[in-house]
């Protein structure tokens, strides 16, 4: 497989990456907290003091600000729409991608909401912050989809700067190699480690 200066620095921002994670991971003791079975357990002495800091839920709700109450319709409208987008993801990456041999992603790696250990939300704080996550994390979901099925069908980096390009575009050929995507695409390699 061809490995040129792009990969290279694709390869270089995905070791960046890892070292933010790294980083996000030390925040741990700072905030003395630890992570066991997917679940945030925080010091009894943090817990009582997100507790202190939590508004009173009335108080949120009449206190808050009439551009937020007007928008609220408008933002719970697009559960539909998700929900429906999630269902035809699914249908699509448990039948497609089987017959192309492609990977699922795990949806336990987007779907994430750790928010809920945070004691200084109220409930309808958790609450938004479910929708947001949800919302947020099935577009990460169905990016990741695309992603593999772009691997799949048309592993070409893009010619213009692209502020998206993701981690499987190291490996697609360049803009201007079609012998380099042909040997990619024909040969099937993309998902074959």
């Amino acid at each position: 497989m061809k490995q040129d200066r792009i990969a290279k620095i694709l390869e270089s921002i995905d070791n960046l990456k890892n070292d933010l994670y790294k980083e996000y991971e030390s925040l741990a003791s700072k905030y003395d907290f630890f992570i066991q079975n997917k679940k945030v357990v925080f010091s009894q002495k943090i817990k009582e003091y997100q507790k202190s800091k939590k508004t009173n839920l009335f108080k949120y709700i009449f206190t808050a600000n009439i551009r937020n109450l007007l928008s609220v319709p408008f933002i719970y409208s697009l559960i539909f729409p998700a929900i429906v987008l999630d269902l035809f993801l699914t249908m699509y990456i448990f039948t497609a991608f089987p017959l192309y041999w492609i990977p699922r992603p795990a949806r336990k790696d987007f779907f994430i909401y750790d928010r809920r250990f945070l004691k200084y939300l109220n409930l309808l704080q958790k609450f938004n912050c479910l929708y947001c996550s949800y919302v947020n994390w099935l577009f990460a979901y169905a990016v990741e989809i695309w992603w593999r099925t772009e691997q799949y069908w048309c592993p070409i980096k893009h010619a213009l700067n692209n502020e998206l390009e993701h981690k499987y575009a190291k490996e697609y050929a360049d803009f201007w190699d079609p012998d380099w995507f042909n040997e990619i695409f024909n040969k099937n390699i993309c998902f074959k480690k």
